[in-house]
């Protein structure tokens, strides 16, 4: 089991602390809610993470709107590409959710990961945010791992993974995760770039240098996110 550093152990410990809170949530969480604040290492522009923002708000408001509060549903946006967690009460209303959300403005990819039964109870989903205080924790601790280009949800112990990485990146973020206790099993939902993209959007050492848009998406490089469950 991995031993975290005594200021990441400290970390964890306040998002412990902060739990209770879970038993206020409501049936529909979006991934906004928690660590919505932009970061300057993410590699997304910042008009895309504005983007993934409204994409996880519209998708909110369709869904309360058309199954209430019956469901438990979770929209997670990164780079326009959604992942829907949760569980629903059949497979009717998981195709309506991948349906409607497809539908939404700027949504580029559906990932549709609803499981057919009842809702976790209040206890189940306070685990999954312990569990993902533990994985953003173990991330951090790794000092080859840049943990603030990885979006982390947890869902019945399963941790998905979404972020636009390269091959080697996403080896060495998943057996990170593997060696967190409590994962049951790792789903990499990743978009992936080449070594030579990531060379290309490390900062320009340069007091002559035009300022430059290294996120933005390249034109045509649109593409369908790559899930890949490892047990």
């Amino acid at each position: 089991m991995k031993i975290l550093n005594k200021s990441t152990a400290s970390l964890l410990s306040s998002l412990v602390m902060c739990l209770g809170l879970a038993s206020c949530a409501a049936p529909l969480m979006f991934g906004g809610v928690i660590g919505g604040a932009m970061v300057a290492s993410d590699r997304r522009s910042t008009g895309i993470q504005v983007e993934d923002e409204g994409i996880e708000l519209r998708s909110a408001t369709a869904i309360r709107e058309n199954f209430g509060s019956k469901e438990h549903i979770n929209i997670t946006s990164y780079n326009r590409q959604v992942l829907i967690t949760g569980e629903v009460s059949n497979d009717t209303v998981r195709r309506q959710v991948e349906s409607l959300i497809g539908r939404v403005e700027n949504v580029r990819a559906v990932v549709n990961e609803l499981a057919i039964g009842p809702a976790s109870t209040t206890s189940d989903r306070a685990s999954d945010v312990l569990l993902v205080a533990k994985v953003k924790a173990s991330m951090v601790d790794t000092e080859d791992v840049f943990a603030n280009v990885y979006k982390v949800v947890g869902e019945r112990g399963t941790v998905y993974l979404m972020g636009r990485v390269t091959q080697r990146e996403a080896k060495r973020a998943t057996d990170v995760v593997r060696g967190v206790s409590g994962v049951k099993r790792v789903v990499r939902v990743f978009e992936y770039i080449t070594e030579d993209d990531l060379r290309a959007m490390q900062p320009k050492r340069s007091s002559n240098s035009q300022s430059v848009d290294l996120n933005a998406p390249r034109p045509n490089a649109a593409q369908q996110p790559v899930v890949t469950p490892i047990k």
